[in-house]
């Protein structure tokens, strides 16, 4: 277990915190503060200890270049309004003017740095500029789950030039997605879903050693078709996964994990709201038409499974929930989750959309902050922000 910055004396330091505050933004406001919203936590609790808190965060894409529709201040003008108190910026994140101002912070103040990726050297995990970031503080906190499985400088660089340590946020996502992987309450219930098989294709062969059931809908479930010879009409599917999609399900076959694909599938003549639509067989789908959802009878069985179980992963929508037309099975399997009463953890930035959408997130036990980094998490891959953090005396 890492280090929590709650086992650590902090009182009257300066805390560099990497928070990941990448929100939309809409007219130069933040659109969506959720992000901002889960670092309050340790960002609270530092200020209780009369730390003086400099926080940094990359925006956006910018590619090392400074863009000014990426710039911090709206997130800090956000942040401030919810910590009840002014959020300082300066201009850039690292050098001799940066370093003044965080020297200039009292206790109790919060100072936000400019967007990290305007520099190349944050991606590149460039040593200098980590040690540049280092400058700037006695401690580092990463609480930035979400781009934990990233090695770039202010998540992994900084961390070998001042004491690490796990932030709140970071804590509670290591402790309830290693809950998955070390002891899950049964029956352990893994529903999947989304695009694309191959984002998924670790989860999946680390989950059918350790599930009971696997649950599949969205797109992806169309490349496990293709693979078993079966028609999918014009639906989306990975031509170059059916390999993969075929050793999955003969080894899902072959062991004691429960893999189950859609029975029946809701199909159309185009992704669009009002196309006309139909429930098919999934084994009976018509040439020309796609399918965009599960149907009844699938969200049925899935809700059955999920209903009984002790422990639920969920990553991935059933189908195009963004249009109504075709959300009924996202909704279906997202409200059995939510009633359960197991242990829920749900995962990935459609997923937690279609979880707001729906208004399922009192059901939800820990909604994790990190897509990419929750899934390599599970897979059982090393995170290099998490690695880099300093190990629980």
């Amino acid at each position: 277990m890492k280090r929590p910055l709650t086992d650590y004396p902090l009182a009257g330091k300066r805390v560099l915190v990497r928070v990941d505050f990448n929100v939309p933004l809409e007219e130069g406001r933040v659109a969506d503060d959720t992000r901002i919203r889960a670092a309050l936590p340790t960002i609270d609790y530092l200020l209780e200890q009369g730390c003086s808190v400099v926080l940094a965060s990359h925006l956006g894409r910018p590619k090392g270049q400074v863009v000014a529709d990426l710039r911090m201040a709206p997130v800090a003008a956000r942040l401030g309004e919810l910590l009840g108190r002014p959020v300082a910026t300066v201009a850039d994140c690292v050098g001799p003017a940066v370093e003044a101002a965080s020297r200039a912070l009292a206790p109790g103040q919060v100072l936000l740095l400019e967007n990290l990726r305007f520099h190349a050297e944050e991606t590149a995990n460039d040593e200098a500029f980590a040690a540049q970031l280092a400058a700037l503080a006695d401690v580092y906190v990463n609480d930035a789950f979400g781009t934990a499985h990233r090695a770039h400088a202010s998540t992994e660089g900084v961390a070998h030039h001042l004491p690490a340590l796990a932030g709140l946020l970071m804590v509670r996502e290591l402790e309830m997605l290693g809950r998955l992987l070390a002891e899950p309450a049964r029956p352990f219930v893994v529903v999947l879903g989304g695009a694309k098989v191959s984002d998924k294709i670790g989860v999946i062969e680390k989950m059918l050693a350790t599930a009971d059931a696997i649950l599949v809908g969205g797109a992806m479930c169309f490349t496990f078709f293709k693979a078993a010879g079966r028609e999918v009409g014009a639906s989306r599917f990975e031509a170059d996964r059916l390999e993969v999609a075929a050793a999955i399900a003969a080894r899902a076959q072959a062991g004691a994990c429960a893999f189950e694909l859609p029975a029946d599938i809701v199909v159309a003549s185009a992704p669009e709201a009002g196309a006309q639509k139909a429930v098919v067989p999934a084994d009976g789908m018509p040439a020309g038409l796609m399918g965009l959802d599960i149907g009844p009878a699938t969200r049925a069985s899935f809700a059955a499974r999920v209903a009984g179980a002790g422990t639920i992963f969920w990553n991935g929508p059933m189908g195009l929930f963004e249009i109504d037309d075709f959300a009924a099975g996202t909704r279906a399997v997202g409200e059995a989750i939510a009633a359960s009463g197991a242990v829920t953890v749900v995962g990935g930035g459609d997923t937690v959309s279609a979880v707001r959408r729906f208004g399922l997130e009192g059901g939800i036990t820990h909604i994790s902050t990190g897509g990419g980094a929750s899934m390599e998490y599970i897979e059982g891959r090393e995170l290099p922000g998490v690695l880099a953090l300093l190990d629980r005396e």
